[in-house]
């Protein structure tokens, strides 16, 4: 089959597929296509495609060129001039949406000099699961702006399921137990719609191993069974130190240095498998030092590759993935900490002052347990003072003031349905 060929049957496809929306502004995007290469990165499976294919369409229904192109199909993916090829069979103006560009030989290069002669006349979206397309080689530096992708929001996941945000008991009782699938099983789109229980272990079983193979393993150039047994021992830790998983692994008989451990944690990142969160502190050197806090990409790959749930790292994972998506641009995320061993989960730094102080306490039944997670928010707040403090709890509602300082409690589903928090 010829390339030209391979082009149109991916752009037929893209126009006339049924797609569920996302919550992403796709004018904003096509308005910034005029100025910047536009990146959509994220976590293979999490929808990237389809918001191309949105795009694609929203183009057509008003009238304008547009192409898509997977550049990962197999067909074309090993050709040294696809990206040319493309330009050739679809001109140059319009717009050009280019599925996974990074499968392709010189896409940097390609996409910068199409940039410089192209701009304003030729729109290029592309999509990537590689995170590292957002960190562009010197050519491409202040070109490209990019829009992440994760896996459904809680909103989203609701309205693939078609449930409603119903205030009876009887509707507050089906997001409840919407919750806990999101949480056992995550957010990726497929995995959200395929109804077999069963089958949601299997597709996310094969995403880990996608994500562990292609985007990890094969860039790291590392074996797979040491990446495979990397990407399990993080799935388990609450904290990631890089020199206890390299005693872990040599203890399993795995020969690698800490260095290729650091790639790993490097290269599991930049695939959106795994997020570092790292201690906040002034001192640029414990934030490199102290441990980071480990995050899945969905938090369905704990149950898919474990079987078990844990709801106490789930309600925090979930949490850690929504603020992901709220963060402006102008804003950081860390975890506080202090000698005396209290902590804090989520601290939201904005310019030199906090933002927000978060806890996170799946179940408060336990006084000594409530007890704690205040402590370790009000040692925080006393030393950071956010503007704001939070608890978000499993089922607690509730606001309260100690030493002048309001802690406001909130149920998950509610701060999750609620995007002005």
């Amino acid at each position: 089959m010829a390339d030209e060929e391979v082009f149109e049957e991916w752009t037929s496809y893209a126009k006339r597929k049924e797609l569920l929306p996302r919550d992403i502004d796709l004018d904003s995007i096509i308005k910034n296509s005029s100025s910047k290469i536009i990146a959509i990165t994220g976590v293979r499976r999490s929808g990237k495609s389809s918001i191309l294919m949105m795009l694609a369409q929203k183009l057509a229904d008003a009238g304008k060129k547009a192409c898509y192109v997977n550049v990962e199909d197999s067909r074309i993916k090993d050709r040294p001039a696809v990206l040319d090829d493309a330009i050739k069979w679809f001109g140059d103006d319009g717009f050009m949406l280019l599925d996974e560009v990074t499968s392709a030989r010189d896409w940097d290069g390609w996409l910068s000099r199409t940039h410089e002669l192209l701009k304003g006349k030729l729109h290029v979206i592309v999509s990537s699961s590689r995170r590292s397309i957002t960190f562009p080689s010197k050519p491409l530096r202040g070109r490209i702006l990019a829009y992440e992708v994760f896996p459904l929001s809680f909103v989203e996941f609701l309205r693939f399921k078609g449930v409603g945000k119903e205030k009876t008991t009887a509707g507050r009782g089906k997001v409840e137990r919407a919750l806990e699938e999101y949480l056992k099983y995550g957010g990726f789109p497929e995995v959200v719609l395929t109804e077999d229980f069963t089958d949601k272990v299997r597709i996310l079983d094969s995403y880990f191993k996608d994500i562990i193979g292609l985007d990890v393993a094969e860039i790291s150039k590392q074996d797979l069974s040491t990446v495979e047994v990397f990407g399990k021992y993080v799935i388990q830790a609450n904290y990631f130190s890089a020199s206890k998983c390299l005693n872990f692994l040599k203890t399993l008989g795995y020969k690698i240095g800490k260095e290729k451990i650091l790639e790993l944690e490097k290269y599991s990142e930049a695939s959106y498998l795994f997020f570092f969160m790292t201690i906040f502190s002034h001192n640029i050197k414990d934030r490199s030092q102290y441990p980071r806090k480990a995050y899945l990409g969905d938090t369905g790959f704990y149950y898919g590759t474990s079987g078990k749930v844990n709801f106490g790292s789930g309600y925090e994972n979930i949490v850690f993935l929504e603020l992901k998506r709220r963060l402006r641009e102008q804003q950081k995320l860390y975890y506080w900490k202090n000698q005396a061993g209290l902590e804090c989960d989520f601290v939201i730094k904005e310019g030199i002052g906090t933002a927000v102080a978060i806890q996170v306490v799946y179940d408060m039944d336990e006084e000594k347990t409530e007890a704690r997670e205040r402590s370790g928010l009000l040692q925080c707040s006393n030393e950071l003072a956010p503007s704001s403090t939070m608890i978000i709890t499993r089922n607690i509602e509730k606001t309260e003031e100690t030493d002048g300082i309001k802690i406001k409690y909130i149920p998950i589903i509610d701060w999750l349905l609620d995007i002005r928090n």
